[in-house]
C-alpha cells in the first residue's frame, strides 16, 4: 500500500466529500478518486457508501481507526529518531477546546524553552480521543470528560462559571440568580458539543427546562461581545473574566453547585512522548491555574 495514498484516504474519510478533500490536498479529484478505488481494490472491500453523499461505511471506519494508530506510531518513530540524533527536544502538539484556557501555560513554556516547536490544534472534546490514539496530538486540555478507552487524565483546575448579562439588564444588579429565573432569557452560546453549551443544557435540564438560544457559534470568546451588544446572555468561566475587563458586561453568580468547569489534561495510555511533550506535560500540571480565577474571589459578582 502506498503511504501517500493512505494519508490521502484519511483526509477523504474525515471530509466524506471527495471534491472538498481534493481541494484540501491540492490534487485533482479524478486522481484522488482513483487512489481511493485502488485502495479498496487492494483491501477487497468498499470503504465508502456511494448512494447519494459519500459516507464512510463500517469497513471504512474500522480501517480508518487502525490506520490512524499505525501512522501515528510511524510519525512518533520519526520524531524519536530525530530526537535520538540530538537535534533538539523535538516538538509538542497540544489540542484544546479554546486557546484562551492555555495561553498562560503556553507563554511560560515558550519562555523556558524558546526553541521548542509547539503545534496547537483547536478541537471539540468528542474528537480528542481519536486524535490522541492516532498520535496526531500529544496532549489535550478539555473542559468536559473525554470518552474512550486507553486514555489517562490528570485534573488541572476546577472553577465557577458565571452568568454574563448586558449592562442595564434586569438581572444586572443581583448578586446571584437561579436557573428558573433564566427560563425566558435569550442565550448567546457555543454550538452543541462545546462545554459551555453542554453545561447550559445540563443546568436547564435539571429543572425540566430548555434554554432559549438565539445565537450559537464556534467562537466562545466572542460571546461576551455579543452579550455587551444586548443580544442575549451567556456563561463565562472565572478564568476568562480577565479577558472581558474592557467589555461592558456584568457577571453574576449562578446559584447552582453544578455551574462549574473542570479542566483535565489527557494523553493516550502508553504513548511515547518526545522530550518536548514531556516538558509540556510538566508545565501544564504544575501551572498555577487557580490564580486567574482567584483574583475574582471575594469581589462583587457584578461589575459596574
Amino acid at each position: 500500500m502506498d503511504l501517500h495514498g493512505l494519508r490521502q484516504f484519511l483526509v477523504v474519510a474525515r471530509r466524506e466529500h471527495l471534491s472538498g478533500a481534493a481541494e484540501e490536498l491540492r490534487v485533482a479529484q479524478p486522481s484522488l478518486s482513483r487512489t481511493v478505488a485502488r485502495l479498496e481494490a487492494e483491501l477487497g472491500v468498499p470503504l465508502f457508501d456511494r448512494a447519494g453523499r459519500l459516507r464512510l461505511n463500517e469497513s471504512g471506519r474500522r480501517f480508518r481507526d487502525h490506520l490512524e494508530r499505525a501512522l501515528g506510531e510511524l510519525d512518533a518513530g520519526q520524531r524519536a529518531a530525530v530526537e535520538a540524533a540530538g537535534e533538539g527536544f523535538g516538538r509538542v502538539r497540544l489540542a484544546s477546546e479554546t486557546f484562551l484556557t492555555v495561553t498562560g501555560a503556553l507563554a511560560a513554556f515558550k519562555h523556558t524553552h524558546p526553541d521548542t516547536d509547539v503545534e496547537l490544534y483547536q478541537m471539540p472534546a468528542d474528537e480528542m480521543a481519536r486524535a490522541l490514539h492516532a498520535r496526531t496530538v500529544d496532549w489535550c486540555v478539555a473542559s468536559q470528560p473525554v470518552p474512550g478507552e486507553g486514555l489517562e487524565g490528570v485534573h488541572l483546575h476546577d472553577e465557577p462559571v458565571y452568568l454574563a448579562v448586558p449592562p442595564g439588564h434586569r438581572l444586572a444588579s443581583l448578586a446571584s440568580v437561579t436557573v428558573p429565573q433564566l427560563r425566558d432569557e435569550p442565550f448567546v452560546i457555543s454550538r452543541v458539543g462545546h462545554w459551555q453549551r453542554r453545561l447550559l443544557d445540563r443546568l436547564f435540564a435539571a429543572h425540566n427546562l430548555t434554554p432559549r438560544i438565539v445565537c450559537e457559534g464556534d467562537e466562545p470568546a466572542a460571546t461576551a461581545v455579543l452579550v455587551s451588544a444586548g443580544l442575549g446572555l451567556t456563561l463565562i468561566p472565572a478564568m476568562a473574566l480577565a479577558s472581558t475587563a474592557h467589555t461592558p458586561i456584568a457577571w453574576i453568580a449562578i446559584d447552582d453547585p453544578a455551574s462549574r468547569r473542570t479542566l483535565t489534561l489527557y494523553r493516550a495510555t502508553g504513548a511515547r512522548l518526545s522530550t518536548a511533550a514531556q516538558l509540556m506535560g510538566t508545565v501544564l500540571t504544575t501551572w498555577p491555574w487557580a490564580e486567574a480565577a482567584e483574583r475574582y474571589q471575594g469581589r462583587p459578582a457584578r461589575r459596574p
